[in-house]
């Protein structure tokens, strides 16, 4: 009863695994032992006499290997194990290793991955290279002063692709008026490109029609983070297109940005950035002037967005600029026998000698034919239908066999009577 009544108080506690007995039979009083038959005296064999003395328990099995159902959270702390139901989550607390199932972390002031008692969670961290070394396992930390921010780039190519309007002539910025009303810049467009710092800068550059297919190009004007930079660049090119396929005709693809001076200029490692125009275009039957989508290397300093765990375990921090850094991996232990693992409570386990050892290192979960899903916790496995069943059961057998004690009290009461 005390185990049907523990598994029934945690039905909803994470990862709870059930519990169930299995009885056995006491010694046997044998008043007389088994006999062949005899061929000498024609005496038939005769089974043993043995009068049973109860029950005891015999085994309390734990079912491990049985999943509970799954939860969505939508938190990415929270991690359920699937597929693989003798796999554990590996974790530390107070100097030693245990083992849970419960997969719903948080992280500390450290930055520590933790389950909810506080306990590290373990797993691999990366090298100097950012690649996981498989090693003994180590506390994950998912919101250290490391990982907040990933360093800025300077742009050092840009790729400029679309279509110069021919049909367009002069072209009015921001009036969207073309032609002979125009303030002869013809066509403009816009250069995006980033510092050593991590400052965005964007170059206005005037595209002026010389003839039909024919155009200039120079810098009207730069920005730094919206403001005026001080910053003196040159981007004077003459670009030609072929009348009859509208693609460029001896100009070069590849044109240099040049960055001349100007106090934000010490902020530049490279003073050429090179500007790839070999999928620029000039259609003449387009009526409507389409701005050049301008896509280029360089980034911002990045700061941390989000954190989110992969089916592997992998932890993968996101950043403002675009980037993405490996932080480190869950690890994993499969036991031979789960059922061995010792509950030593708040959702945890340890090895004992008939579970199988714990060789400090680990395993990748899908290794053992199974995944981590992120944004969901595994709920306990109790089949609350089946401990109701299993209550009443045990409860008639209680009743039953405290009938045995009255009614031997009775005999006994009639034994007593009959000195009289």
């Amino acid at each position: 009863m005390d185990v049907i009544g523990n598994n029934i108080a945690n039905v909803n506690t994470i990862a709870f695994k059930s519990s169930s007995v299995s009885f056995s039979e006491v010694f046997y009083q044998t008043t007389q032992v088994a006999s062949g038959p005899n061929a000498t005296t024609g005496k038939g064999g005769q089974n043993a006499k043995q009068i049973g003395l109860g029950t005891s328990v015999g085994s309390i099995s734990t079912k491990v290997d049985t999943e509970g159902a799954s939860q969505r959270t939508d938190n990415p702390f929270d991690v359920k194990l699937s597929g693989s139901g003798n796999s554990f989550f590996i974790v530390r607390s107070n100097g030693n290793t245990y083992f849970t199932r419960a997969g719903d972390f948080t992280y500390d002031a450290s930055g520590a991955l933790v389950t909810q008692s506080g306990a590290n969670v373990m797993g691999w961290v990366t090298n100097d290279q950012g690649e996981i070394v498989k090693d003994v396992v180590q506390p994950l930390y998912v919101k250290s002063d490391e990982f907040t921010y990933t360093m800025p780039e300077q742009t050092t190519n840009l790729k400029v692709s679309g279509n110069i309007n021919s049909s367009s002539g002069n072209f009015a910025k921001g009036s969207g008026t073309s032609g002979a009303d125009g303030d002869q810049k013809g066509e403009t467009m816009t250069l995006s490109f980033y510092d050593n710092l991590g400052y965005r800068y964007q170059a206005t550059i005037a595209v002026t029609q010389v003839d039909k297919y024919n155009y200039h190009t120079e810098v009207t004007g730069v920005t730094k983070e919206g403001k005026a930079a001080d910053l003196t660049v040159t981007f004077d090119h003459d670009i030609s297109f072929n009348p009859t396929t509208g693609l460029l005709d001896g100009t070069d693809s590849s044109l240099d940005f040049t960055i001349t001076g100007g106090a934000d200029a010490d902020s530049f490692v490279k003073d050429t950035i090179a500007v790839d125009i070999s999928n620029l275009k000039s259609i003449g039957d387009e009526t409507k002037f389409e701005y050049i989508d301008v896509a280029g290397k360089g980034k911002a300093v990045g700061k941390m967005s989000s954190v989110g765990i992969q089916d592997d375990g992998r932890i993968i921090a996101s950043y403002s600029n675009g980037d993405t850094v490996v932080i480190g991996q869950i690890a994993t232990q499969s036991f031979t026998n789960a059922a061995g693992l010792e509950k030593v409570g708040t959702n945890m386990y340890a090895a004992t000698l008939n579970s199988g050892e714990f060789d400090g290192v680990g395993e990748d979960i899908t290794s053992a034919g199974g995944s981590m899903v992120s944004g969901t916790i595994e709920m306990s496995n109790v089949d609350l239908a089946s401990e109701f069943t299993d209550m009443i059961t045990t409860q008639r057998g209680f009743q039953a066999n405290s009938r045995i004690i009255t009614v031997s009290d009775t005999m006994l009461e009639e034994l007593i009577n009959l000195k009289r």
